[in-house]
C-alpha cells in the first residue's frame, strides 16, 4: 500500500484554512492559537501537536488516506488541520473544502429540522406518525415463533399504541435496520428490494411501513431507519422536500453551502473524499455522491465539509443561535441533548446499543450520562458518528466542539476512541479526581 508524504499537504491546508476562518466565525489569529478562558480548560500547543502526530501515524501506517480535523472552543477556531490525501488514487492533497459523505451524521440535521417544525407549532412530539404518513396506521409488530429450522412464519401483532414523532427521534419506534442482527425481522430490512429503483422519501417511507416492526413502540432502543421516516414527516409538515426545507431554514442561513444530498456541480467532484480501494463500501441505498438521486435520506444521505458541519454544531452549542439568528429555542436544544431513554422510562437497550454503557440517547444524539471508568469525561457531551468513519462531539461544559472527517469505514471507530481519549486527557479529564 502506498504511503503519501503529508507535510506539504498540511502546509497547503493551513494556508487555505486561514482563508476559511472568517466563514467559521473565528479570526486568523485563532487558527492555531490557545484561547484562554477562566471557566474551561483549553488545549496546549503540545496537545494539538500530539493529536496531529497521531493522525499522521495512521496515514504512515496505511490505515487511512487522509483526514480533516477541526476543533472549536468558545466560538473560535482552535485548530483546523488537513492530513494526507483526499484521493489515494490521484494523490490530491486533503484540503478544508474536501467533501465527505457523512452518512449517519445526517441524522442530527434531520432531527433539528423536525424540531424546528415543533418550535413552529407544525409538529408535536406525541403526534402519531400516521398523521403524516397514513401507511403507518396499519403497522404491525413481527413476533418470531420459529424453531431453528424456521418452521413457522412471523406472527404479526397489532400496535399497543401508535408510533410517535418522539419515537422516531429517539429510535424507539420499533423500526430497525438490516445491516446488523440476525432476527427474522432484521433480515426483511436487509432485502435489496427495499432500495430498488429511483424512489423518493414518500415511497421509501411507505416501503418501511409495509415491513413488520421489531418491537412495540417505546419498548426498546433500536438503531433504525426511523430518521429516514422522520425526513418524510418533515416534508409533509412543511410542504417542501426535505432538502428544500433544510436549505431554506438551515443550510443557506448557516452558510453551509457544501451540504446537500449529492454533488450536482461537476467541477466539485474532484473534491469528494475517497477511501482506499480495500476500504470502500456503500451504505444500502446510498450511491456515489456525484450521482443524482430522488431519495433524500434523512438518516444517511448528506455530504458536507468540516467547516459546514462545525457551523451547524456551533449553532447547537450556542443553544440554537448563531450570528444573531435563532434556529431553535434554547429549551428545545436542551431537550434534544438530554437523555430521553433513561431508567425511568423503562426503555430497553438493543444488544447493538451503539451509544455505549455510559450514554443515553436524546432526540437525535447520544448523550453522556456517566463518565467511563477511570475518567471524568463531561456529562452532557453529545455526539454521533458516520459509517464512513467521520465523527463529531460537542462538550457544553467546556464550550467545545470537534469535527473529524475521514473516508475510512473500517478505521473510524478506533480512531474516534483514541482521539477523544487523548483530547479529554489533554483537558485534564483522563483520571477521576474523587
Amino acid at each position: 500500500m502506498k504511503h503519501w508524504r503529508t507535510d506539504g499537504a498540511i502546509r497547503r491546508c493551513l494556508v487555505a484554512a486561514a482563508l476559511a476562518v472568517l466563514s467559521l466565525g473565528g479570526s486568523p489569529h485563532a487558527l492555531r492559537g490557545e484561547p484562554k478562558a477562566p471557566d474551561a480548560p483549553t488545549f496546549s500547543r503540545a496537545a494539538l501537536d500530539q493529536f496531529g502526530d497521531y493522525v499522521r501515524s495512521e496515514i504512515t501506517a496505511g490505515k487511512i488516506p487522509g483526514a480533516v480535523m477541526l476543533i472549536q472552543q468558545h466560538g473560535k477556531l482552535v485548530d483546523l488541520e488537513c492530513f494526507g490525501v483526499r484521493d489515494p488514487g490521484t494523490g490530491v492533497p486533503m484540503t478544508p473544502d474536501t467533501i465527505f459523505q457523512i452518512y449517519s451524521m445526517s441524522k442530527a440535521v434531520t432531527s433539528v429540522a423536525a424540531m424546528m417544525l415543533v418550535d413552529d407549532g407544525k409538529l408535536a412530539l406525541d403526534d402519531p406518525v400516521s398523521k403524516y404518513i397514513p401507511s403507518f396506521a396499519d403497522a404491525k409488530v413481527g413476533v418470531d415463533l420459529s424453531d431453528e429450522a424456521g418452521k413457522y412464519p412471523l406472527k404479526l401483532e397489532p400496535l399497543k399504541r401508535p408510533i410517535t414523532i418522539r419515537d422516531l427521534l429517539r429510535h424507539t419506534s420499533g423500526i430497525t435496520y438490516g445491516f446488523f442482527g440476525e432476527t427474522a425481522v432484521q433480515k426483511l430490512y436487509a432485502d435489496p428490494k427495499l432500495y430498488a429503483g429511483d424512489f423518493d422519501n414518500a415511497e421509501f417511507a411507505d416501503r418501511i411501513a409495509s415491513l413488520p416492526l421489531a418491537d412495540q413502540p417505546a419498548v426498546r432502543w433500536n438503531y433504525s431507519h426511523s430518521t429516514d421516516v422522520l425526513g418524510r414527516v418533515v416534508e409533509v409538515a412543511s410542504g417542501q422536500t426535505l432538502y428544500q426545507f433544510e436549505k431554506q431554514r438551515l443550510f443557506d442561513p448557516l452558510g453551509m453551502s457544501e451540504t446537500a444530498y449529492y454533488v450536482p456541480d461537476e467541477s466539485k467532484w474532484g473534491r469528494i473524499a475517497q477511501a482506499y480501494p480495500v476500504d470502500r463500501f456503500r451504505v444500502a441505498g446510498i450511491r456515489d455522491p456525484a450521482l443524482p438521486r430522488r431519495w433524500e435520506s434523512g438518516g444517511a444521505g448528506l455530504v458536507s465539509t468540516a467547516g459546514d458541519y462545525a457551523r451547524f454544531l456551533q449553532m447547537l452549542l450556542n443553544g440554537g443561535e448563531l450570528d444573531g439568528k435563532r434556529y431553535l429555542k434554547p429549551e428545545t436544544v436542551a431537550l434534544m441533548t438530554s437523555d430521553q431513554i433513561g431508567p425511568e422510562t423503562g426503555i430497553l437497550h438493543d444488544p447493538f446499543y451503539f451509544p455505549g454503557p455510559t450514554s443515553g440517547f436524546g432526540l437525535g444524539f447520544a448523550v453522556r450520562t456517566s463518565p467511563p471508568p477511570g475518567t471524568t469525561w463531561p456529562l452532557g457531551e453529545y455526539r454521533w458518528d458516520a459509517a464512513g468513519g467521520s465523527f463529531y462531539f460537542v462538550d457544553p461544559k467546556d464550550d467545545l466542539l470537534v469535527v473529524f472527517m475521514v473516508q475510512a469505514p473500517t478505521q473510524g471507530g478506533r480512531i474516534q476512541l483514541t482521539l477523544k481519549t487523548m483530547m479529554f486527557e489533554a483537558l485534564g479529564k483522563g483520571l477521576r479526581k474523587d
